[in-house]
C-alpha cells in the first residue's frame, strides 16, 4: 500500500480499531509497550518500519536515513534502556528532512522543546536529559531488524501510532486488517448513534437473549452471541 494511502487510511481509524481487527482477521496483534507514547499529545504516525538499532553512536540513523523511502519510520532499538536518551532534536529534523513520517523509540529521547518545534510526531518510553552513554562496535543486522518489547520488527511491518499506543502489522496483511478495522468502527459508530437515541447497548446485542441462552448452554461465550447478532464490541 502506498504511503499517502495508508495515512489518509489511518486518519479515519485508530489504533483500537486496528487492533480489534487484527483479531477479526486472524493476525497476532503486536502492541508496544504501554510505556511507548507520544511526546506532544495528539501526535499520530503511520508508516513503514524503517529498523536501527542503538549502540551509542548517531551514525547508525544516518545510515538508515540512507535507505530510507518516503513516509517510513525510524524505529529505534535502545533495549529499552532508561539510564540514557538515543534520540533528540538534530536525529528528529535529520528524519524530516529524509522524508520520514515518525520515529518510534524503545528507549528515552531527549529536546523535548526543540522536537516539539520540528513537529515530526516522536514517540518514545519517556524522556532523560543526558545522551548515549555506552558505546559498543554496531551489530551486522543493526539495519535490518528492531526490538520492541517483546515484538521484533523488519521493513516489513508497517507500525502505527497516536493516543493509545502503538503496534506493528506486518506489511501483506495490512489491507485486510484496515478493512476489517473500518467495518468495526463503522458499526461501532452506528452502535453509538442509537445509544444516543436511547436504544441501549444491552437491547442492541440482544443480551438478555445471550443470558437465558448462557443458562441452558454453559460454554456459550459472548463473542459467540455478537458474531450470531451481528454486534462489533471486542471482547
Amino acid at each position: 500500500m502506498r504511503h499517502d494511502d495508508l495515512s489518509r487510511r489511518f486518519a479515519g481509524l485508530t489504533t483500537a480499531h486496528l487492533a480489534d481487527g487484527c483479531l477479526r482477521v486472524g493476525v497476532e496483534v503486536r502492541c508496544a509497550p504501554f510505556a511507548v507514547r507520544a511526546l506532544v499529545p495528539g501526535w499520530r504516525l503511520a508508516g513503514r518500519v524503517l529498523p536501527a538499532r542503538h549502540s551509542g553512536s548517531v551514525d547508525v540513523f544516518l545510515e538508515a536515513f540512507e535507505r530510507a523511502e518516503p513516509g517510513d519510520v525510524l524505529v529505534v532499538d535502545n533495549a529499552g534502556r532508561t539510564d540514557e536518551s538515543c534520540v533528540g532534536d538534530l536525529v528528529t529534523i535529520e528524519a524530516r528532512v529524509a522524508g520520514l513520517s515518525g520515529i518510534l523509540v524503545w528507549g528515552l529521547t531527549r529536546d523535548t522543546v526543540d522536537i516539539r518545534e520540528i513537529g515530526l510526531p516522536v514517540f518514545s518510553m519517556g524522556t532523560l536529559p543526558t545522551g548515549p552513554i555506552h558505546f559498543s562496535a554496531q551489530v551486522p543486522d543493526a539495519l535490518d531488524i528492531a526490538t520492541v518489547g517483546e515484538w521484533t520488527v523488519t521493513t516489513g511491518d508497517i507500525v502505527f501510532a497516536d493516543e493509545d499506543g502503538a503496534l506493528f502489522v506486518p506489511a501483506p496483511e495490512v489491507e485486510a486488517v484496515m478493512r476489517a478495522a473500518e467495518t468495526i468502527r463503522d458499526t461501532e459508530r452506528a452502535q453509538a448513534r442509537r445509544i444516543a437515541a436511547g436504544d441501549s447497548l444491552r437491547s442492541q446485542v440482544h443480551f438478555g437473549e445471550y443470558l437465558v441462552a448462557r443458562a441452558e448452554n454453559p460454554a456459550l461465550t459472548f463473542r459467540d452471541h455478537l458474531k450470531a447478532v451481528g454486534g462489533a464490541i471486542e471482547v
